[in-house]
């Protein structure tokens, strides 16, 4: 079986009625759920009643999959289910980072609300959108978004899997492209253009903010968005340049997995990060939560190896 890891998820995840099941079934996920609730009211209601539309705004998008994310953490910790390491995309980043010890939940919470707000900020001053490239290869969907006015290559997904953050001026042409040479591409459920330029002002705001707050060595391995590898450098460093940088999420798995990590367990809505490690690697074992029956069954079959 290996290590285990816990992956949290990133936006474009969320779902209305995010978090109930287990909120209503778990001690531990409805503790931490009414404490972060209490931090900015209104969250588990959005994440429980909110419709598609509140919930692809940014500004709700974020601090309601981290307190799902937490929740559904705690749910698998209270049944006994531990990492050897974690990591998260994009804003499960920063679960990942409250989970491993290195910021307290309360903060990391805060956190990520802050840096919503930052990035739906630049997203509505910097109309863009984001495409999954399917089909083709990393350097072909590179060459092809260099050929077009602010289309960047921002998430390596998995083999085949680009996405780019592009202008909503220069899209159309650039899927165009992509479809003329073979390609074909999918529109995220995300409301701007992350991990690109667009959000360079984000991030410089985010960095200012993140002195407000102290963090501590993590707990367990970490890994970062930005590199692809272990946390090694200033942790304020590498998250407030994660918003305007490429997610290397192909390198953050084969790194896991080069260190003996052999079962991934995806922690918040949906099944898009257990998908992308299937493709990278088909011989690990993966796993998503959703309710008491999934703990259930990643309990029995994690635990007797």
């Amino acid at each position: 079986m290996g290590k285990v890891a816990f992956v949290f998820s990133g936006q474009g995840a969320q779902a209305p009625g995010m978090g109930k099941a287990l909120y209503e079934t778990s001690q531990a996920a409805r503790s931490i759920s009414d404490t972060l609730d209490a931090i900015r009211p209104g969250t588990l209601s959005m994440c429980f009643s909110g419709t598609e539309e509140d919930l692809r705004k940014t500004e709700n998008t974020q601090p309601c999959m981290y307190l799902t994310e937490i929740a559904a953490a705690e749910a698998l910790r209270e049944r006994g289910i531990t990492p050897d390491a974690v990591a998260g995309f994009s804003l499960g980043e920063i679960t990942a980072l409250a989970f491993s010890g290195i910021v307290s939940k309360e903060d990391g919470f805060r956190i990520v609300t802050k840096r919503a707000e930052f990035m739906q900020k630049e997203a509505e001053k910097h109309p863009a959108v984001m495409d999954a490239v399917l089909k083709l290869s990393d350097e072909r969907v590179e060459e092809l978004a260099s050929l077009f006015s602010k289309v960047y290559p921002v998430n390596y997904n998995s083999p085949g899997q680009v996405v780019v953050s592009a202008a909503e001026e220069s899209i159309a042409a650039f899927e165009a492209k992509v479809k003329e040479e073979g390609g074909r591409t999918m529109r995220l459920n995300v409301a701007g253009g992350f991990h690109s330029p667009f959000m360079h002002e984000a991030a410089a705001a985010f960095s200012k903010e993140l002195e407000n707050y102290s963090f501590s060595a993590p707990e367990l391995p970490i890994y970062s968005n930005v590199t692809g590898k272990m946390y090694e450098e200033d942790v304020k460093t590498l998250l407030s340049k994660q918003i305007e940088s490429p997610v290397r999420w192909v390198s953050i798995v084969r790194n896991m997995i080069a260190q003996g990590v052999g079962t991934f367990i995806e922690v918040g809505p949906g099944s898009t990060l257990t998908g992308l490690i299937r493709r990278i690697d088909k011989e690990v074992r993966t796993y998503n939560i959703t309710d008491a029956a999934s703990i259930d069954r990643i309990v029995s079959e994690v635990s007797n190896g």
